[in-house]
């Protein structure tokens, strides 16, 4: 696979909007894209999910990690959505799930106009990343649309194409970190790059911004701490939510609150170099 190139922030902000310190940042594929799927009318109409899925053997209710109160704060945020978080081997439940959500009639069966109205949005972490990529394409198998989705150092499940979306999503972002025995997969690719907007692979580093990872055992924070930093990291929750906010705004109800990083959701990331929030800077990831 070809390596990423590094491009600057001046350079990315024909595609991207960025503001992150000690972030590299590396190019996707220039297509033409719209934004969020706006083929329905109204907007009221929508059927706005988002599934996320947590990294290893973690619990899907285990509030000491990110992703789980990542939810909480999305259905804070937006209130007429849903949120809710499945463990990486739990895909099959997710799927469940969602066709519970998108079949708005209850006929046991969705139909053209349900598939249409929905924005879904998946994240995850670890083997949760690599979830996220696979759930898409299932959902891609049965004609259903994915607005976003958005990989935190993803580490490839056995026999999953982690790294290559499926057409049915319209766009993809993917954060990495390159250190420690498990690492993230630099760069996604489209399947089809005519359909898919690669956002960007962003490069995070922690060398110089240490981040406190007590809400893991002792051996995972000695031997595999950056892959444990990146999830933990205010920046980039603080990124995926202004990313989320572009894709929902104005089609659902949205309530001001204040960003990760001053949320009351993820006050005990809020250690260590994270103390001070004033001092992290939000990105601002802006479809252009």
């Amino acid at each position: 696979m070809k390596e990423p190139r590094h491009w600057n922030i001046v350079n990315l902000l024909a595609l991207t909007t960025v503001t992150l310190a000690t972030v590299t940042t590396t190019r996707g594929q220039e297509v033409p894209f719209s934004g969020p799927d706006s083929r329905v009318p109204d907007s009221a109409m929508r059927n706005v999910v988002v599934i996320g899925f947590v990294g290893g053997f973690v619990s899907r209710d285990d509030a000491k990690h990110p992703e789980v109160q990542f939810a909480d704060y999305l259905r804070a945020r937006y209130p007429t959505i849903h949120a809710e978080v499945f463990g990486n081997h739990n895909g099959k439940s997710a799927l469940h799930q969602v066709m519970r959500l998108l079949d708005t009639d209850h006929d046991g069966s969705l139909t053209a106009i349900e598939k249409d109205r929905v924005t879904m949005i998946i994240y995850g972490h670890s083997w949760g990343a690599s979830e996220a990529v696979m759930f898409a394409r299932e959902l891609g198998a049965m004609g259903i649309p994915v607005a976003l989705t958005i990989q935190i150092d993803t580490i490839a499940k056995p026999f999953h194409k982690s790294l290559t979306i499926s057409p049915n999503v319209a766009s993809a972002i993917n954060f990495y970190q390159p250190k420690g025995p498990l690492h993230g997969r630099p760069e996604i690719v489209a399947a089809d790059p005519t359909r898919t907007k690669i956002i960007g692979n962003f490069r995070m580093t922690y060398d110089d911004l240490p981040i406190n990872c007590n809400n893991y055992i002792w051996y995972a924070r000695v031997f595999n701490k950056p892959h444990h930093e990146i999830e933990n990291d205010l920046r980039v929750w603080d990124g995926v939510a202004s990313l989320i906010d572009s894709y929902l705004s104005g089609t659902t109800t949205i309530v001001e609150t204040p960003r990760p990083s001053r949320s009351p959701f993820f006050r005990y990331l809020r250690r260590g170099a994270q103390a001070d929030t004033a001092s992290i800077s939000p990105p601002e990831i802006a479809i252009k």
